[in-house]
């Protein structure tokens, strides 16, 4: 569990300096270098997904439950974990109408993600998870959107095509990721 906990702390943090202290952030990017403050941030950022990745398997074995989702929550879950998909890929998709109207699809999808994740598993080691990065996604979508009205950001209207592209590519690795990868990798296949 200390490996995991570990690795969300490495991993979010990295992820949260701009969130937190954006002010240090500039002062280390100008005295570093961008090259050397990027490679910094990939190192710490690596260190901390792989520490994620490993403590959350060896949490995994150590189960300690802490509530028992209700059946209809693993299909609400598969449903969230699609729309999540689709704002994943809205997120790198320019010009469409998600990322126009949602302004940090990303963000949102990761909320939607790890908010799905919770409502499917019960285990402490899921809840640290799910729950660390749904933290951190509240936090920074907030974050995001304050930025965006100091600096007066406007978005561009989205257009058909890219929007259609957008949910095609999100449909699609929802599909790779819940029909394969999820019980590949992870080892839980989520239907069936």
């Amino acid at each position: 569990m200390k490996a995991l906990v570990l690795g969300l702390l490495l991993f979010l943090g990295a992820h949260s300096v701009r969130v937190f202290a954006e002010g240090w952030r500039t002062r280390m990017r100008a005295r570093l270098g961008e090259g050397a403050w990027k490679g910094l941030y990939s190192l710490v950022s690596v260190a901390g997904l792989a520490l994620v990745v490993w403590g959350y398997g060896a949490a995994r074995s150590e189960a300690v439950l802490l509530y028992t989702p209700p059946v209809w929550a693993k299909h609400l879950a598969a449903l969230l974990t699609l729309v999540a998909f689709v704002m994943l890929a809205a997120a790198y998709v320019p010009g469409n109408a998600i990322k126009a109207r949602l302004r940090h699809p990303m963000v949102l999808g990761v909320k939607v993600w790890a908010l799905s994740h919770l409502l499917a598993n019960g285990m402490l080691a899921d809840v640290l998870l799910f729950g660390g990065f749904l933290l951190w996604a509240v936090l920074c979508f907030r974050a995001a959107r304050a930025r965006d009205r100091a600096e007066g950001t406007v978005y561009p209207p989205g257009r058909a095509v890219p929007t259609g592209v957008a949910v095609a590519v999100g449909v699609g690795l929802w599909a790779l990721v819940a029909f394969w990868a999820h019980g590949a990798w992870i080892g839980v296949r989520p239907f069936g």
